[in-house]
């Protein structure tokens, strides 16, 4: 199948490289020309393990491009993947409008039928205006379908080819038809609505943001009764309705390019529908006080006066 992914970000570049191993031909679009040559050149600006050998490998196969040119990536193409950033607005919402531009422009190139799969992390909804953008401007058969991705970095490329599900929001058959795209991953499937599927990834992230927040808070009372709140989450995961791959290690909190956006985004969104979302909004406080908590260990270690010391 014939594939453009637009976008070269992590979760932009992890999609086309693995869907090119998969026996693919791919074609991943970015605006950035100094980008498009290193990975031309087989160089990723990530690192993941295992990245730049099937970069390389399936650019010798014949199987991976990239350009910056929409129009030559999407030539008798049959799925195009919007993977662009959807970055936090100052408000919390996510800010859209790298995907408004992406479906301005695929609009412009559509030459037959094809199915549009957003892999950007996007409030419910998003899917509809999409459709409706590409609609004011091209007139024949598409579909627009979410897809998205729940890769972890430093494992994404593993996870990739090892997923536990596939989730695809949107109508049929263009949703099956994605999904057969997947079938050599042989994992589980999940078909749903658009505005499911979206929720689907913003519902994930914020759980895993709530158990990283709420072991914080219990590892603060481990320290004021004198508890090891290594052995307590050791003794959670014992009971198998919480598992063994629950995210209960005690830190610094949750941080990176997907948690405190998605987080931020959820509550945005049920704030917009009138609704109060107290336990979300109590991790959010949760982890933004675990910094502070942080500094306070290091000062009461060290004392007050900071200057000219050296800390490890």
């Amino acid at each position: 199948m014939k594939i453009t992914v637009i976008g070269t970000g992590y979760v932009g570049l992890i999609q086309g490289v693995c869907l090119a191993e998969l026996g693919n031909t791919v074609s991943c679009v970015d605006i950035d020309t100094d980008k498009i040559e290193s990975l031309r050149n087989g160089r990723s600006p990530i690192y993941e393990p295992g990245l730049e050998k099937l970069i390389r490998k399936n650019i010798k196969a014949g199987r991976l491009f990239f350009t910056p040119s929409l129009a030559e990536a999407m030539t008798g193409c049959s799925v195009v993947f919007i993977a662009v950033g959807t970055p936090a607005s100052p408000d919390g919402s996510a800010d859209l409008r790298q995907i408004e531009q992406a479906a301005t422009e695929i609009a412009q190139h559509i030459s037959q039928p094809i199915i549009i799969a957003i892999k950007s992390t996007v409030p419910p909804g998003t899917c509809r205006k999409v459709r409706e953008t590409v609609a004011t401007r091209y007139a024949g058969d598409f579909a627009v379908l979410a897809n998205p991705e729940f890769l972890r970095e430093g494992s994404a490329v593993a996870d990739f080819l090892k997923p536990d599900r596939i989730v695809i929001g949107g109508s049929e058959p263009a949703a099956s038809q994605l999904a057969e795209l997947y079938q050599p991953l042989k994992a589980p499937v999940l078909i749903t609505s658009a505005e499911t599927a979206e929720v689907i990834k913003y519902a994930s992230n914020s759980f895993l943001a709530t158990q990283i927040s709420f072991i914080n808070s219990i590892a603060h009372l481990c320290e004021k009764v004198g508890a090891d709140v290594t052995e307590v989450a050791e003794g959670m995961k014992l009971d198998p309705r919480i598992g063994r791959r629950a995210l209960l290690g005690a830190g610094l909190g949750y941080g990176g390019s997907c948690l405190p956006k998605d987080v931020n985004a959820l509550i945005h969104t049920t704030r917009q529908h009138g609704i109060d979302f107290p336990v979300l909004e109590a991790v959010q406080h949760t982890n933004s006080h675990q910094y502070a908590r942080f500094l306070e260990k290091v000062l009461a270690t060290i004392g007050p006066e900071i200057k000219g010391k050296i800390v490890t």
